[in-house]
C-alpha cells in the first residue's frame, strides 16, 4: 500500500485476534507499530513476531479505559518511535447473555472498554494528529452496531456509538486533513467469539447456523481484516472519511 512505510501506527487489542493480525500486517508493510494491550504477554508476543519478520514494533502494557495510562503509553511510544501517524481501535469485551440479565456494574464495563476506551485514544492521539494536520484513524466496531446482535445489546450500543462518533469526527477534523473511518466485522473466530458462543453441541449449531447464513459460508477469520484496514490507512485512501465498511462474507450488504 502507497504511503504506509515509514509511518508509525498505534493499534489497541494488538496482543491477540483481529488486534494481532492488523499489527502484523502494517509492520510487513514498514510501518512503526506500538501494541497496546492489558495483555502484556500478548502484547509482547506480537511485537516479537513482527520484529521477526524484520519490521519494528513496541509494546505496552495499557488499560483504554483508564485516560492517563492511555496518555503515558503514547507518550513512550513517541519517545521511542515518532509521532503517531495511524490509529487503529480496535481492543473490545463483551460477554454474551439476554439484556434483562445483566446489571449496570456489567454494563459499565462494557462501556468503558469499547465506547470511553476509545474516546481516549481519540482524545489524545487525534489532538496531535490535528496539530500536525495528518492523520489515519480505523475504528473496529461491529456490525453489531448496525443491525443488533441478540445477547450483546450494551456492545452493540457501544459498537453503534463508535460508528456516530467516528462520522462526527470525521466531519469536524476534515480540514486538518485527518481522516476517520471504520471497519465492521461481522462473526468472527476469535477468542471473544468463542466465549460469546460458550462450547459443546450449541456451540457448534450457532456455528452451523452462521456460517448457513452467511452467503460465503464460513466465519471471518482475523486475517480477513488487515487489508482493508491497511488500505484505509494508506495514502490511497486519503480522499475517504467517515465511512462505515461491514467485511462480513455478505451477512450484512448496506447501500
Amino acid at each position: 500500500m502507497r504511503g504506509i512505510s515509514g509511518k508509525t501506527a498505534i493499534v489497541t487489542g494488538g496482543g491477540g485476534g483481529i488486534g494481532r493480525a492488523i499489527s502484523q500486517r502494517l509492520g510487513e508493510e514498514g510501518a512503526t507499530v506500538g501494541i497496546l494491550d492489558l495483555n502484556e504477554e500478548g502484547a509482547n508476543e506480537t511485537a516479537s513476531l513482527i520484529a521477526t519478520a524484520g519490521g519494528s514494533a513496541h509494546a505496552y502494557q495499557t488499560d483504554i479505559t483508564d485516560y492517563a495510562a492511555v496518555t503515558r503509553a503514547i507518550d513512550l511510544f513517541e519517545r521511542d518511535a515518532a509521532p503517531v501517524d495511524i490509529l487503529i481501535n480496535n481492543a473490545g469485551w463483551d460477554v454474551a447473555m439476554p439484556f434483562l440479565d445483566t446489571d449496570p456494574d456489567l454494563w459499565r464495563k462494557i462501556i468503558d472498554i469499547n465506547l470511553c476506551g476509545p474516546l481516549n485514544l481519540h482524545h489524545v492521539v487525534v489532538s496531535r494528529m490535528a496539530q500536525r494536520k495528518a492523520g489515519k484513524v480505523i475504528n473496529i466496531a461491529s456490525d453489531a452496531g448496525r443491525v443488533g446482535s441478540s445477547g450483546e445489546a450494551v456492545y452493540a450500543a457501544c459498537k453503534g456509538g463508535v460508528i456516530a462518533f467516528s462520522k462526527t469526527l470525521a466531519r469536524e477534523m476534515a480540514r486538518a486533513n485527518v481522516q476517520v473511518n471504520c471497519v465492521c466485522p461481522g462473526p468472527t473466530d476469535t477468542n471473544l467469539f468463542r466465549t460469546f458462543a460458550g462450547e459443546g453441541e450449541a456451540a457448534e449449531k450457532l456455528v452451523t447456523a452462521l456460517e448457513r447464513a452467511i452467503p460465503m459460508k464460513r466465519l471471518g477469520q482475523p486475517a480477513d481484516y488487515p487489508g482493508i484496514v491497511t488500505f484505509l490507512a494508506s495514502a490511497d485512501a486519503d480522499y475517504i472519511t467517515g465511512q462505515t465498511i461491514s467485511v462480513s462474507g455478505g451477512l450484512t450488504m448496506h447501500g
